[in-house]
């Protein structure tokens, strides 16, 4: 089977170094072609100029890229995949999408006889890296099979929720709780810090119970430490959290916690975190506790 993956960021760089660990024939892009040349150093396979040439012969395309118009340029654009595949490959987008884009490449994909899977991905970069990943998959049941073996690559849960777009609200879902989770631990770590407490006492304490999150436990001590370099970067949490926002005022579902986490995360922006890890929200709390904590800030206005 011959794979094509597109867009070699955070996440897609390693998963396509699965792909090809996995002994899959493997030819990527990505817009900076000095990344691609890295790759091909670094794993076996080939890079190729633009996504329409990646995709020539592949029988699945895998992309991993920005936003819903990053998705559209690679997939239907003026040097788009689309328009090389032939009748029988399968795209699988990984790109954490609206509901309503992944609907659309995929009407435009059975125009010319091309399976489709909204399949964004969970797990970090972390999870990329070790390639475990969870993968939820949006599309016809036999379309999702076809490709298990390619997403079994890089993914350790692979899920079919429903039809096509079903994969995008399930991510949604997925971040819905993340913001509550950052959220939580951002305003309980900055309590505890501010009573005085103990915090190699704490976190034992309530990690253990129900209290507990992954955010708790994995991100944690870099939040006491103020250390933010690395992770999910605040701008692109805020990228999906808006793309939640979009589809909860379209269906009238209210969602006040996304709604405070993704303006605590544009607040982070404006003051310059925006390429930190997204836990760095927990400087606004400690600056809402003690103005002094930021030497930036004039306490007196």
């Amino acid at each position: 089977m011959r794979v094509a993956f597109l867009g070699l960021g955070t996440m897609g760089y390693p998963m396509a170094g699965h792909l090809s660990r996995a002994g899959f024939e493997t030819s990527v892009f990505n817009r900076t072609a000095a990344t691609a040349r890295r790759w091909t150093r670094e794993f076996t396979g080939s890079a190729a100029p633009t996504p329409a040439a990646a995709a020539t012969g592949a029988d699945v395309v895998c992309l991993c890229v920005g936003a819903d118009d990053d998705v559209r340029e690679v997939l239907v654009g003026p040097q788009g995949a689309l328009a090389a595949l032939t009748a029988g490959a399968i795209i699988v987008d990984h790109t954490t999408t609206s509901a309503r884009v992944a609907v659309e490449i995929a009407a435009l994909a059975r125009e010319r006889g091309v399976g489709f899977v909204d399949a964004p991905v969970s797990g970090g970069q972390a999870g990329a890296q070790a390639g475990r990943l969870s993968v939820m998959c949006g599309g016809a049941a036999e379309t999702i099979e076809r490709v298990r073996p390619v997403l079994a690559a890089y993914g350790t849960t692979i899920t079919r929720i429903g039809p096509v777009g079903t994969g995008q609200l399930t991510k949604m879902v997925n971040q819905i709780l993340v913001a509550g989770a950052i959220e939580g631990a951002a305003e309980a770590l900055n309590f505890a810090m501010a009573a005085g407490l103990d915090l190699t006492r704490v976190l034992p304490a309530v990690s253990g119970g129900a209290a507990s999150s992954w955010y708790l436990v994995n991100r944690a001590p870099t939040m006491i430490r103020d250390e933010f370099d690395f992770g999910f970067a605040v701008d692109w949490m805020r990228k999906d959290l808006r793309i939640c926002l979009d589809e909860a005022t379209r269906r009238g579902i209210p969602v006040p916690l996304t709604t405070l986490t993704e303006s605590d995360l544009s607040d982070a922006h404006d003051r310059g975190d925006g390429r930190l890890d997204a836990t760095a929200i927990i400087r606004l709390r400690r600056l809402a506790t003690d103005p002094q904590a930021d030497p930036e800030v004039d306490p007196e206005g």
